[in-house]
């Protein structure tokens, strides 16, 4: 594409970049640093019609649609093509009595949870304050509190977006599309804005509970048990990695094999001590810093890395976790593995495992519990990762409904339609691609996991 061509977009209050110019570099890098888009154009949308601006000259130069606000959800890069960068849509409108929060495409999760919090209110956030609230929901959204309240979608209100076609939607439960959107991952348009229910959480009982080598595998048996009789107001999740020996570590964490237990439990402080006696059973803990803290500090249940860095990881749900699937998952993804990984197991079922309302594309909600093994890749051992993450899916298999599409980070060469076929049931899927005929019958949303119309 020739620089002449970009006078045809029509006027924007945003930005607009091609390769070569000043700022083109900085608009286009996310939290995902492992590869990144290259496009042609890059709309950086300062409003609406920026974005409806975008998808137009993107239809009509036959040019493939990547979206893009924090990065950390990029799953298929674009090369060539148009990537309009929603970072810049940032509102935030919070209607106290109806408890309805009105959000841009930009919002970032730590934002909301703070405006939230000023009126008593939460959402249903994930585990990084860093993630984009839009990407998140429509992937479904996994939440910290999940097994009690189901997927973040389902509490999505009203959806304002931009279709193929260039016509900016606004879309309400009941609607065609309502449904289709939340769960399929930007597969039918740019979203722009989302209207989500709020709930009145206001603290959580939670935090780490951290074991080191020796109790490793102790700790996941007492957690798999653990997790069979726990109630729907406890959400946890347990995994395992080998701290690298860096001197940015506190020492004591340096090249250690350590298992960390995060929780959050809606109940009171004196509850959650008792519910969590048998993991303290297990024996000395690392760290222990289980307390009743503000729902805005509940991002300290995960810690997530707040910098960018490289990444892939894949995952499985799993119908059922017995301990020949924990031995063998520890067997492949411990220490002696032949890629270091951070894996480990969240649990699932509860509300998640009930239909929601308003027909979100959320399936396998059999699933009682989801396997996830994330690696960092370099450019030496790009190919003993593919085989590491094979490994586990292939481990895993006996007790695998499907996968998860919102944590199948990377890994863009192997984003075919088998595997976007795996995130949902049969029945599902030919409604999408139905639906994905209609709105986008050309495909102009194909760098993600990818529905085709059919």
């Amino acid at each position: 594409m020739t620089k002449t061509e970009i006078t045809e977009i029509p006027t924007t209050t945003g930005p607009v970049f091609q390769p070569g110019d000043t700022g083109y570099d900085a608009e286009i890098a996310g939290f995902q640093t492992a590869y990144t888009h290259r496009p042609a154009v890059v709309v950086g949308a300062a409003h609406t019609e920026d974005v409806r601006a975008a998808v137009e000259y993107a239809a009509r130069h036959g040019l493939p649609i990547a979206v893009q606000n924090t990065g950390h959800g990029l799953s298929v890069a674009t090369d060539g093509g148009v990537l309009i960068n929603t970072g810049r849509l940032t509102d935030i409108r919070i209607d106290a009595e109806t408890r309805i929060a009105r959000i841009g495409a930009g919002v970032k999760a730590g934002a909301l949870i703070d405006a939230a919090a000023a009126h008593g209110l939460g959402p249903l956030h994930g585990s990084s304050l860093s993630v984009g609230v839009v990407g998140y929901i429509l992937g479904g959204g996994v939440g910290i509190l999940a097994r009690e309240y189901g997927y973040a979608a389902e509490y999505v209100r009203g959806i304002e977006m931009v279709t193929a076609d260039g016509r900016l939607r606004r879309l309400t439960p009941g609607d065609e599309l309502f449904g289709a959107v939340l769960g399929s991952g930007g597969n039918f348009g740019v979203v722009t804005a989302l209207d989500i229910e709020l709930l009145p959480v206001t603290q959580v009982y939670g935090g780490q509970l951290q074991f080191d080598t020796r109790l490793v595998a102790p700790a996941l048996e007492a957690w798999r048990l653990w997790t069979q009789s726990v109630p729907e107001t406890v959400t946890s999740a347990i995994t395992m990695l080998t701290f690298p020996d860096i001197p940015q570590l506190p020492e004591h964490l340096r090249g250690r094999y350590v298992a960390t237990v995060n929780i959050a439990f809606t109940g009171s402080e004196e509850e959650g001590e008792r519910l969590v006696e048998p993991l303290r059973a297990v024996g000395p803990r690392m760290a222990d810093d289980l307390r009743m803290m503000p729902y805005s500090e509940s991002h300290a249940i995960y810690r997530d890395p707040d910098q960018p860095h490289a990444y892939i990881a894949t995952n499985a749900l799993l119908s059922e976790l017995p301990a020949e699937a924990t031995d063998a998952f520890l067997e492949i993804t411990g220490p002696d593995a032949a890629v270091p990984t951070v894996a480990g197991f969240r649990h699932l079922g509860g509300a998640l495992g009930r239909p929601g309302p308003n027909g979100i594309s959320m399936d396998h909600r059999g699933a009682e519990y989801i396997a996830r093994v994330l690696a960092m890749p370099r450019p030496d051992n790009a190919e003993q990762v593919r085989d590491q993450l094979a490994l586990v899916r292939k481990t895993l298999q006996p007790w695998t409904l499907g996968h998860n599409l919102n944590f199948l980070y990377g890994g863009g060469d192997q984003a075919g339609e088998e595997q976007t076929r795996g995130g949902y049931s049969p029945e599902t899927y030919a409604r999408l691609a139905g639906l994905k005929a209609k709105y986008d019958p050309a495909n102009l949303f194909r760098n993600n996991r990818n529905i085709r119309p059919n």
